[in-house]
């Protein structure tokens, strides 16, 4: 009897495989696809839309290898990853290896443990041609979109750029969400807090909730410290303490979303990176004496399924290192989200007796803290939830004036306090998921004494606290991974993919953990967005994405969806061609050029946006401009002289924006912020209003001379008066639906002028 050929895709997978069967059995890597679309063309039909696949040149030496293999063996045993994408190269191997169809067998496993190897080869399938179907209907459109609207991209801006039908929404959601915080007007409020005494000797802190009857509204600093002034003299009594209990329930294991948010959150690591870890961590890592082990299940799924036997080690686990008391009396099952493939498993430990520490020495440090995390929220997701005491107090404050209630005083005010303890640990005796929303202040949890009803408190101090209304958070990418899920935009296995493309195109960059657009993301979002409204609408992808999941159940043919979608792209291609914005051709400033005297273009190039002269290739003047941070503009003459050493004052470019500096640097350091030409509004300052920048990097305009002068606005001030009262000049603001508008300095004043678009 000859041998068997299993065909895996990476070559960690290999000896971690080859260990488990015996000679009969001879295992080797394709080493991801061997076939493609063309790189130098379009490769799909514009009619038929049959993609024309092509063996890649960097695999040629792989294939040949593979076919002599498969020539000498009795069977082909297929052993790709267990998802679209494994299939598609399955069914690619097929195709090309010329094995018999009936010696072709279809093996899947979500771990490379010994056990799963072997359920594998008891029951092996054939290859799903509905995730053939799926995969290659999603490969076809992506190409349509990325071949058809990067050339418009190249010929529109620069040569170079990319567009993806789930890339670019991506960037749009983070365009939009950078001009929602740069939009945002903070709104002050205040709350006010009383440090109260019982019966018991510990102190406590309440929070003022309600002002006759209704919910408490504080605006500004005056009419809160006269309401601390009424309550001075207040009786604070305890009006109702209500006590309960309160679960915190585990969250479930990881899928392949919820591994790349928690990586981005506890480690620190980029979703690239944490697929990256956690594929090494799947296919093998060298243990001791033991050779390879793979150590986690698969780690591209949308399911929370666990198996059977996966769950019962971890129960004994569990009973053995912390009690009986910490399992629920079943193994809890979780609910997956629509479409998920349940067939898959979640991402778990191939082993639960595999401990992380116990792996030290084997694994690298970013291995060691992956699989630390995945050990533990998969054996926290087997147990009980958390419980907690919970105690909230509600105390009545009636302020009096002189023994009586004051007629037009704030009438009476009520407080509450609410606390939390522990009372069984739970799932949280071993991890504990952590959030993104940042905890608020407003409220806060406290310890809370034994009180009483209709007992008299001693008030001790209030505490007035002054807040601002904040803007939406910048996405991370643990949270950009969270919203696109949740929208169901892209398939947790493209995320990774998504984040480092419009990283690595400089449409966005990564600062701290958050993403902020940069000017080439903007514009060509801009571009984009009124010409393709499918491409780059939230709620159509993620229907295109329902559709991909119909032809993987075998109800829409994938042809049919294909030609729906093209049939509106091209339409949309052929209006943009002839009506987008040429940024390459430049746009007008209304400058002269200071060689020629000919007009100032602005374009765009290779390092982002610069000025360039009409008259060329007469005239080659060009000055870079701040662009996407990859050119370094010249020096601007501001026309003044040093006040230190008389050489020229110049406008120069740093980290945080534009500054004045001396042109004799270094030898002379005199700097100082950037002008408006606008006179401060404070009375008798004299100062001038300059623009500055936060360390974040948002600009911000306040007076010359702080710190003596304090003044500072967020809106870029405009040079002109207030028609309605008179204040010395009005601010602008970029908002939605792309608006600007103007508001006078003076909140009492309440002029507001909105236009279409930008005012100059």
């Amino acid at each position: 009897m000859g041998k068997s050929l299993v065909v895996v895709e990476s070559p960690t997978k290999v000896k971690t495989i080859q260990k488990y069967l015996d000679s009969k059995f001879v295992v080797k890597a394709s080493m991801g696809h061997i076939r493609d679309l063309p790189k130098s063309k379009l490769g799909v039909d514009e009619k038929t839309f049959a993609p024309k696949y092509v063996t890649l040149k960097s695999k040629e030496k792989t294939l040949d290898e593979l076919q002599r293999a498969a020539a000498k063996a009795d069977a082909l045993y297929i052993a790709t990853d267990p998802d679209r994408e494994g299939e598609a190269i399955g069914w690619h191997l097929a195709q090309t290896l010329k094995v018999n169809k009936k010696r072709i067998h279809r093996i899947m496993f979500n771990e490379i443990t010994a056990r799963a190897i072997k359920a594998a080869f008891e029951h092996p399938g054939k290859i799903d041609l509905r995730k053939v179907d799926a995969q290659q209907a999603r490969r076809v459109l992506d190409r349509l979109v990325g071949y058809k609207l990067s050339p418009l991209l190249w010929e529109k801006v620069r040569r170079g750029l990319s567009a993806g039908r789930v890339q670019s929404v991506a960037l749009r959601m983070i365009v939009d969400r950078e001009r929602e915080v740069l939009a945002f007007v903070p709104v002050e409020y205040w709350s006010l807090h009383a440090r109260l005494r019982g019966g018991q000797p510990s102190e406590f802190v309440a929070t003022l909730k309600e002002v006759r009857g209704e919910k408490v509204s504080l605006g500004d600093e005056a009419q809160t410290r006269a309401l601390v002034e009424a309550l001075q003299g207040a009786r604070f009594v305890v009006k109702a303490v209500n006590r309960g209990e309160r679960r915190r329930n585990p969250a479930p294991p990881f899928i392949t979303s919820t591994l790349q948010q928690e990586g981005g959150r506890k480690l620190h690591f980029t979703a690239k990176k944490t697929m990256l870890v956690a594929q090494q961590l799947y296919e093998g890592v060298e243990i001791g004496g033991e050779g390879a082990v793979g150590l986690i299940t698969y780690m591209r799924t949308d399911s929370t399924r666990v198996a059977a036997e996966a769950q019962a080690e971890a129960r004994e686990w569990i009973g053995e290192r912390l009690g009986r008391a910490y399992l629920p009396d079943a193994p809890p099952t979780y609910r997956a989200k629509k479409g998920a493939q349940e067939a898959h498993e979640a991402i778990r430990p191939s082993e639960i007796a595999r401990e992380p520490r116990g792996l030290a020495g084997s694994l690298t440090r970013d291995q060691l803290a992956l699989y630390r995390l995945i050990w533990e929220r998969f054996l926290a997701s087997q147990m009980l939830p958390a419980v907690y005491d919970t105690v909230a107090a509600e105390i009545d404050a009636t302020p009096q004036t002189a023994g009586e209630r004051a007629a037009d005083g704030p009438g009476p005010c009520l407080f509450r306090a609410q606390g939390a303890t522990l009372q069984f640990a739970g799932f949280t005796a071993i991890y504990v998921e952590s959030r993104d929303e940042v905890p608020t202040e407003d409220d806060p949890e406290v310890v809370i004494p034994p009180l009483e009803v209709g007992e008299v408190l001693a008030l001790l101090a209030l505490d007035p606290k002054q807040h601002f209304t904040q803007p939406p958070p910048r996405f991370t990418e643990a949270a950009l991974v969270k919203a696109l899920e949740e929208r169901g935009i892209g398939r947790p296995s493209t995320y990774a993919t998504i984040l480092s493309t419009i990283q690595q195109r400089e449409y966005v960059r990564r600062e701290k953990g958050t993403l902020y657009p940069t000017e080439l993301g903007t514009q060509v979002t801009d571009l984009l967005l009124p010409f393709f409204p499918e491409i780059m609408d939230i709620e159509f992808t993620a229907q295109l994405e329902e559709e991909l999941d119909r032809i993987e159940e075998g109800d829409t043919p994938w042809v049919d969806t294909v030609r729906a979608f093209y049939k509106r792209f091209a339409q949309d291609l052929r209006r943009a061609g002839g009506k987008m914005e040429n940024l390459k051709r430049g746009t007008e400033t209304g400058q002269a050029c200071p060689t020629c005297g000919k007009p100032l273009l602005e374009r765009w190039g290779r390092f982002g946006r610069f000025l360039a002269c009409s008259a060329y290739p007469e005239c080659r003047f060009t000055q870079n401009l701040a662009g996407n941070g990859r050119g370094k503009p010249e020096d601007q003459p501001t026309g003044e002289a040093c006040e230190q050493c008389g050489k020229p004052m110049v406008i120069k470019h740093g980290r945080y924006g534009q500054f004045v500096a001396c042109s004799g640097y270094p030898e002379c350091r005199n700097t100082k912020a950037v002008s408006l030409g606008i006179t401060c509004p404070e009375s008798g300052c004299g100062g001038n209003i300059v623009q500055r920048r936060s360390k974040r990097g948002r600009a911000f305009y306040s007076c010359s001379n702080y710190p003596n002068c304090k003044f500072v606005v967020w809106h870029r001030p405009v040079a002109e008066p207030c028609p309605k009262c008179g204040a010395p000049f009005l601010t602008e603001r970029l908002a939605k639906g792309r608006k600007m508008i103007r508001e006078c300095i003076r909140e009492q004043c309440g002029y507001k002028l909105e236009a279409e678009q930008a005012v100059t």
